[in-house]
């Protein structure tokens, strides 16, 4: 019995100074929400567990007392389900393959198909000898001849997000975003794209931050429509906060690879004017993204836009008819 009074004296002792607590959200989860650690993300799940448990349904399986079993959805193994409900699980799967809607036509943007452009595989370029690598540099550089390659970088400011740059409470990755939205908002500006009757297409919009800073500029501006284009389901989205009664917001969840913009019903009624805008639109994306506007959408609308041929007289005609006959006959002589 003394060894175990001692020890609880020890452990007396102990809690008589307490450690800090840790912030919430960061050292420990938050009160009401999962209590697994996400490496990845260096954070714990924000999902929302049952009454009574500490974990989600994503995170069940910590559960000591909980004997189902979590599988990898077939679909997407991103996720889990549990296994006894997975037949209910891949009817209502985000993952799952949905009708194709009508501006999706494949591969409308992927840009040429000549087998002669394209390798059979991709090899990195460290892989390449001396003289292979001595080739490329000679195509890049006739490739690039011509082009003003020297681009001179704006870093301006909008006054739409003053208010939100010096929130104190801003984290540093926070500040950073918003300091890009801000830029690409004074740049659009300053090429004057912020006005009214057009419509704005965000490429990559995510959680559509971008538009919605663009909506909270022309506050004061009428015939505003957003198309906010993103291949995956997107969680958190701020299309909710948005004041603006009149301007209209429309989620197109389809591979810009396969964006047809003429084919999107709001655009394909009113024709209107479209800005292309995009904050995420890494590599191949930039091209597949100008390919949509300038020769799917751009291309169609100066056709419908084009006069018609002015009619010709009958001397016209004549001439015509004439110049036609002579051309033939001057061709049989030949």
């Amino acid at each position: 019995m003394e060894p175990e009074a001692a020890t609880a004296g020890s452990a007396g002792m102990e809690m008589a100074a307490p450690q800090p607590q840790p912030e919430p959200g960061r050292g420990a989860p938050v009160p009401g929400r999962c209590a697994y650690f996400v490496e990845r993300k260096k954070r714990f799940c924000k999902m929302t567990p049952a009454p009574g448990r500490r974990f989600c349904g994503e995170h069940g399986q910590q559960e000591e007392e909980n004997d189902r079993k979590r599988i990898p959805c077939p679909l997407d193994p991103k996720h889990t389900v549990y296994e006894d409900q997975l037949q209910k699980h891949l009817k209502k799967c985000n993952s799952r393959e949905k009708p194709k809607p009508v501006y999706f036509v494949q591969d409308i943007n992927a840009g040429l198909k000549d087998v002669a452009e394209i390798p059979e595989k991709q090899v990195p370029i460290s892989s390449l000898s001396k003289e292979e690598l001595e080739n490329l540099i000679i195509k890049l550089k006739k490739a690039s001849n011509g082009l003003e390659l020297r681009l001179k970088e704006q870093i301006l400011s909008h006054q739409a997000l003053q208010e939100a740059l010096n929130d104190p409470k801003n984290g540093e990755s926070a500040f950073k975003h918003l300091k890009q939205q801000a830029s690409i908002l004074g740049n659009m500006e300053k090429l004057h794209l912020l006005g009214p009757g057009r419509c704005f297409v965000e490429f990559g919009a995510g959680r559509g931050k971008l538009s919605h800073w663009v909506d909270v500029a022309l506050q004061n501006v009428e015939n505003v429509q957003f198309l906010l284009v993103e291949r995956a389901t997107t969680r958190f989205k701020v299309d909710g906060k948005h004041k603006r009664r009149d301007a209209i917001f429309e989620r197109l969840q389809v591979d810009i690879q396969h964006l047809c913009l003429r084919k999107v019903p709001i655009l394909e009624k009113k024709k209107l004017p479209v800005v292309g805008i995009g904050k995420h639109l890494c590599g191949a994306a930039t091209d597949l993204a100008l390919r949509c506007l300038v020769e799917s959408y751009t291309t169609w609308c100066d056709g419908e836009n084009e006069e018609p041929a002015p009619k010709r007289s009958r001397t016209d005609k004549t001439e015509v008819s004439s110049n036609s006959s002579a051309d033939n006959e001057s061709n049989k002589d030949d």
